[in-house]
């Protein structure tokens, strides 16, 4: 049977808004899909449905389409995102209106029955569905199928059981595209986005990487590849990164069906090919996991610059006046991070400076604006010398909280609307198995000892990291046997813990992937109640990995 040539034109809502057309027109395809939701998407989402009951999902993608039907049209290409976001229904009704504008034959489907019924202060309550609905909306001639919140890999699964006709039951097939479809839904991450080893590939070849296709095949397995022409890199590390990103354990789970990471192999298939196979599945779990958003509050932050001499002196100064002003109507939450970004003897005055960051929280909306606002300018000329900082204080805005549950698959009302109208209820999975970790694989001999030299982990190791909720993972990974054999033995939970403070305090698990010469580290909690609450620095963990591999310990030098 021939494969499925199926490409992916957004990674998150604000990609690139040429990237449909560049999908369209820089090769043969079968299905363009895009991947529009996120955690805190979904809380913007919200708020937009919340000023307009004809709003809730992605307009950027409306108008993507005003010129993308007609190219897929000329094309032959069907299309499938999840653009819907909470008004899936409303997004195929605005499509229908946009192709009778440019007279084209589109017919549209959706799929729809993921959003839940909101407990009290809730914003949006959304399951994650999988993707036979799609499939069912294709199956009955759709050329565009919108969906609300499918799992990031349904995009692709749901092609992928229209197109080869597999059943429920065919887990290994439908595991393998699952993991197609994860490497594939954050865009250029795939094609040397956001890479560790992006020096190795030069600036030139990274300066606009082309989106990812996948050539997917009947037994599950696919090749990860690129139109010609476009920038970027596929090579096996560029697709262990993405398939390490906000993972966890080697049962990676969906509706669909469970993938066994640990049985993924990557090879090199020629240039910009990589082959992905022996990817084995088993049964989705019972459950559906869901996200539910509320609103947490309101929140402020401040920015001052603390320049020259005696930094901590100056920090410990306004932290005692703001603390002081404040006293009266404290907010609920107050946190301080001096971060150290000056150098002693600097050529410049912002190489001169650090930054005193002060976030508050709190549910009374004046006591982190006007009160906060006030007790800052007031110091202007009263406080430590050379004071300014990088943004006036504003109002204070509304921040949200997203939280993770799980919902019997039975309940959720998992339904196709065909082209025609029709309303398809797609079945419950025939057969499900609870998730449980895996146990420990067998490791490889540690490596003898010898000559040690002190530098960054970076030098031998790449790293990717990402936000689920108020958690992050970490993924680690090697290019050779023998950096594997140290990396192994090395990158312990202790080690992660003394090379990262911040998580000494927190539950951090350890996961093997030996056929990806990767460890993947869960860090709970790090990040407070999710990325919509802002409440860390790097409040998605897109960069806890590079701070890990920033960090020196002892590497063979044999290795290096």
């Amino acid at each position: 049977m021939t494969p499925l040539r199926i490409g992916n034109a957004s990674g998150f809502y604000g990609d690139r808004f040429s990237a449909v057309r560049e999908m369209l027109t820089g090769g043969p395809l079968d299905v363009l899909t895009g991947d529009y939701l996120a955690e805190l998407t979904m809380l913007i989402l919200g708020r937009d449905l919340l000023k307009d009951p004809s709003a809730g999902y992605a307009r950027t993608f409306l108008r993507q389409m005003e010129e993308g039907l007609g190219l897929a049209h000329e094309r032959g290409v069907r299309i499938v995102a999840n653009a819907g976001g909470l008004n899936p229904a409303g997004l195929a009704d605005a499509l229908r209106a946009l192709a009778a504008k440019l007279g084209l034959p589109t017919r549209v489907a959706h799929v729809e029955g993921d959003r839940l019924p909101p407990e009290p202060g809730e914003l949006t309550a959304n399951a994650y569905l999988g993707g036979a609905g799609i499939a069912a909306c294709l199956a009955a001639g759709a050329d565009v199928v919108v969906t609300g919140r499918v799992t990031d890999a349904a995009l692709v699964t749901g092609p992928a059981q229209w197109h080869f006709g597999w059943g429920p039951e065919e887990y290994d097939r439908l595991a393998g595209a699952v993991v197609a479809g994860h490497v594939l839904e954050c865009g250029t991450q795939a094609t040397g986005g956001n890479y560790a080893f992006f020096r190795e590939h030069g600036h030139k070849a990274l300066l606009r990487p082309g989106f990812p296709l996948a050539e997917l095949y009947e037994d599950g397995s696919a090749v990860v590849t690129k139109h010609p022409g476009t920038g970027g890199v596929v090579d096996v590390g560029t697709v262990t990164a993405q398939l390490l990103y906000e993972t966890s354990g080697a049962r990676y789970a969906g509706p669909d069906a469970t993938a066994r990471l640990d049985s993924v192999r990557l090879t090199q298939d020629g240039p910009d090919r990589v082959r992905i196979d022996g990817v084995r599945g088993e049964a989705p779990p019972p459950t559906l996991k869901a996200g539910r958003c509320r609103l947490g509050g309101h929140r402020n932050e401040v920015v001052f610059v603390l320049t020259g001499l005696d930094v901590d002196a100056k920090a410990a100064l306004v932290r005692e006046q703001v603390g002081a002003a404040l006293a009266a109507a404290p907010p609920a939450e107050v946190r301080w991070e001096l971060a150290r970004t000056d150098r002693e003897d600097a050529a410049t005055e912002e190489t001169a400076s650090a930054l005193l960051r002060l976030v508050v929280r709190d549910q009374d909306p004046e006591k982190v604006g006007r009160t906060l606002t006030g007790a800052v300018i007031e110091l202007a000329l009263a406080s430590y010398p050379g004071f300014h900082v990088t943004a006036p204080p504003g109002r204070g805005s509304p921040y949200g909280v997203f939280e993770t549950a799980y919902v019997p698959a039975a309940d959720v009302p998992h339904t196709a609307v065909l082209p025609d109208g029709t309303r398809l209820a797609v079945p419950v999975p025939p057969a499900t198995r609870a998730l449980e970790p895996v146990p420990e694989p067998e490791l490889p001999p540690p490596l003898p000892a010898g000559p040690v030299r002190n530098v960054p982990l970076g030098r031998i190791a790449g790293a990717r990291s990402g936000d689920k909720g108020g958690d992050a993972n970490v993924g680690v990974w090697v290019r050779t046997d023998a950096e594997w054999r140290w990396l192994v033995h090395t990158l312990t939970v202790d080690l992660f813990r003394e090379l990262l403070p911040e998580t000494e305090e927190l539950e951090v698990v350890r996961h093997v992937l030996p056929q990806l010469r990767a460890v993947n580290f869960t860090v709970a909690g790090i990040l407070g109640e999710g990325v919509a609450s802002q409440a860390r620095f790097d409040p998605q963990a897109k960069a806890l990995g590079e701070w890990l591999r920033s960090r020196h310990l002892d590497i063979p030098e044999e290795l290096l």
